[in-house]
């Protein structure tokens, strides 16, 4: 009887098992099954020239990046077509499936046909050809006589998004693809070019800067400096703003590893000593959105005043510490405690920080609807953010354990994926797998942004959606047994 019993529930753990085993298989062909019926609709509906915008209309008929579109017309600002090109490389690393990899390849060289002589990307890409004839574009004939637009920008994480996934492309494709590996190429050695005897890059950038017009400084304030906005262009100014420069360490870091070729990790370190260098004297210690070439806060656009940021600042102590992790040099640490202590008692009362301080008297700085510059926060534009969270106990907890560690153990060891994946990522899959159609498209109830409130577009198909599930069908492939 006992024997019977034994022999009955190690059955039932078999059949169990099995089944498990049975339901892992199956969710398994789905997800790579859903995975692979969403990209083939992105690369071969949506796409156009293997770019992407941000958001569609459900029936493609209104497009958009940040502004209207049309159909000859992708956008490289995230999250647009780099970040699409790196889910669909994702896709490919967690399934092996040269589909993947081909329409990630379209996907780079949609960038390559964008990037501009001056070896950036503008936000968008035309393929129309009366539009490309107006735009400086590296494969294409220079027209003779014609002045065309050749400036490459750093804001908004667009040329550092285009050359991440064109690197990650590269070292997919064992740098097998002449055109991709080139434009990389191209591009990091122009953030090399641009960089400024500082150490810092601009907002946007044509070429390399005159050395003698930029000197060493470090970072003051101005005797005066006006309400009224100067209208000056700020292009060339030393620029922290949307984390530009942060994003631009990150890329050289990126590539020193890539390629083997230290220059890129100099230049990533010189960034860092900007930063040390551009850090405000007391009563503000710091940082500014830009400076002009004297290392003062300066205006930039009408609603971007000289002041000091609660906004970039946070991300400059982030990058100081991650240069920190690069190098094991202590001085990139040193600021931030001074730092962590002056926006902690400049904290407002809702606990966010403002987004400017006035120089010196720390005074939160607002505008009003119609761009005048106040102390109030009673009449606020809302197409920017005059306030800002505060990640400072993530900043001091973070900066604490780097001080804390021995410099040899200062990175810790990269966690190994799991070779299980858990039962919220099985439901996540489900989730996913669930609300693709029969097309595989991933709608959803939306608007478009800037086609005004007459469009009358209910349902969308969002390039930000197609990514976050992507990565949620991806790293379930790559853990699953």
């Amino acid at each position: 009887m006992r024997f019977s019993l034994r022999t009955s529930l190690a059955c039932t753990v078999v059949l169990l098992t099995t089944s498990v085993v049975a339901d892992d298989a199956a969710l398994r062909r789905q997800a790579a099954a859903g995975l692979k019926k969403a990209c083939r609709f992105f690369d071969e509906v949506v796409s156009a020239e293997g770019g992407y915008l941000w958001r569609y209309s459900e029936d493609l008929a209104v497009r958009e990046g940040e502004g209207k579109a049309n159909a000859t017309t992708v956008w490289v600002q995230p999250p647009g077509t780099p970040t699409v090109g790196t889910a669909l490389l994702d896709a490919y690393k967690a399934t092996g499936d040269d589909f993947h990899l081909d329409a990630a390849r379209r996907t780079g060289h949609c960038l390559v046909r964008g990037q501009l002589r001056s070896g950036g990307w503008d936000y968008r890409i035309v393929f129309d050809e009366k539009e490309r004839a107006r735009r400086a574009y590296r494969v294409d004939r220079p027209l003779e006589g014609k002045s065309q637009g050749n400036t490459s920008t750093l804001d908004d994480d667009t040329t550092q998004a285009a050359l991440r996934f064109l690197m990650a492309l590269d070292a997919g494709l064992q740098q097998s693809d002449a055109a991709i590996h080139e434009a990389a190429m191209t591009g990091l050695e122009a953030l090399l070019a641009v960089q400024y005897p500082i150490g810092a890059w601009p907002q946007r950038f044509e070429g390399p800067p005159r050395a003698d017009d930029f000197p060493i400084r470090q970072a003051s304030y101005p005797d005066s400096w006006s309400w009224e906005y100067p209208g000056k262009d700020y292009k060339t100014f030393y620029t922290f703003n949307d984390n530009a420069i942060a994003d631009v360490i990150d890329v050289m870091f990126l590539a020193a590893e890539q390629y083997g070729d230290r220059r890129f990790r100099a230049a990533a370190e010189r960034a860092g000593q900007f930063m040390l260098l551009a850090q405000m004297p007391d009563p503000q210690p710091g940082w500014a959105q830009q400076y002009d070439a004297n290392m003062q806060p300066a205006w930039a656009r009408k609603f971007e005043p000289p002041a000091v940021t609660g906004g970039e600042s946070q991300g400059v102590m982030r990058a100081l510490m991650e240069v920190y992790r690069r190098t094991g040099d202590k001085k990139y640490l040193e600021p931030i405690p001074r730092a962590l202590q002056y926006y902690r008692r400049s904290l407002l009362a809702d606990g966010r920080l403002a987004r400017f301080y006035e120089l010196r008297t720390n005074r939160p700085l607002y505008f009003t609807k119609d761009y005048q510059l106040t102390y109030s926060d009673a009449d606020m534009p809302t197409h920017y953010s005059f306030k800002v969270g505060s990640s400072l106990d993530q900043i001091e907890r973070e900066f604490e354990r780097l001080s804390q560690t021995p410099i040899d153990q200062r990175n810790p060891p990269a966690k190994k994926a799991p070779q299980k994946p858990s039962k919220s990522q099985e439901s996540r899959v489900r989730s996913v797998l669930a609300s693709l159609d029969s097309q595989g498209r991933w709608v959803e109830n939306g608007r478009m942004r800037y086609h005004g409130d007459a469009d009358p577009t209910r349902r969308v198909i969002s390039c930000e959606r197609f990514v976050a599930n992507v990565r949620v069908l991806a790293g379930y492939l790559a853990t699953a047994p």
